[in-house]
């Protein structure tokens, strides 16, 4: 009798623990089951620039322009990589493509650039057809240009890349899926104009970078990707 009883005290005390250990795990998992997946975070929104006529105009393709924000223009060409496809990819597709580097990055470092200099900007670049060419330099705002006082003043990139452009500021690249962008995504032959800050001050800085692409991709020109225009306007 006393085995019987210690063999029921013993299976008892197991399906107790049992029955612990699996509401342990079930609360565990409902838990994550609640837990959002981390989402990437949503690009900050274009901004649309001011249609007014600029109250001053610095030439970003000359030295002397450059010069005004210390800016030293650095390219690269990018290429395209091949690497396995996407999970969930269907059947069939083995492989997906990148372009490398990623020079829009934040903190990206393009100290074994080459320098170009402000009119490298107009220099044919690339071996044509589909081709694709980083462009990137540090832009600091003065306190004046001239007699032009920075303070307060609505501060617009203008970059008009033969033939496409994508223009990263600070590490991002503001747009919105769906609806024409203002800024930092164009059409063919189609300046960019981005707003930088409004308002600005004197020190602000400012990582550029400009992925330049010949096209259109899918009839790839005899021809090559350079700067039509690149400057800073100021607007109040």
């Amino acid at each position: 009798m006393r085995n019987q009883v210690l063999i029921r005290l013993v299976t008892w005390t197991v399906l107790v623990a049992v029955c612990s250990i699996g509401a342990i795990v079930a609360k565990h998992s409902a838990a994550q089951a609640q837990t959002p997946t981390a989402a990437a975070p949503a690009p900050p929104l274009p901004q649309m620039p001011p249609s007014l006529v600029p109250l001053k105009v610095v030439d970003l393709m000359t030295p002397e322009g450059s010069a005004v924000f210390g800016a030293q223009w650095k390219s690269m060409e990018a290429k395209i990589v091949e690497g396995p496809a996407i999970p969930n990819a269907m059947p069939g597709y083995k492989n997906s493509y990148d372009i490398q580097p990623h020079a829009g990055e934040s903190g990206f470092d393009d100290s074994a650039w080459p320098v170009i200099g402000a009119k490298g900007l107009a220099d044919r670049r690339g071996g044509g057809k589909v081709s694709f060419l980083w462009y990137r330099a540090n832009l600091t705002i003065p306190a004046k240009i001239g007699d032009f006082d920075t303070a307060g003043a609505t501060a617009v990139l203008t970059a008009y890349v033969d033939d496409y452009a994508e223009v990263w500021v600070n590490g991002q690249m503001p747009r919105r899926a769906g609806y024409p962008s203002p800024a930092t995504i164009q059409g063919f032959n189609i300046p960019n104009r981005v707003v930088l800050a409004d308002p600005v001050k004197a020190g602000d800085k400012f990582q550029i970078a400009i992925f330049g692409v010949n096209g259109p991709i899918s009839v790839a020109p005899m021809n090559f990707v350079w700067f039509r225009e690149a400057r800073v306007e100021f607007f109040r």
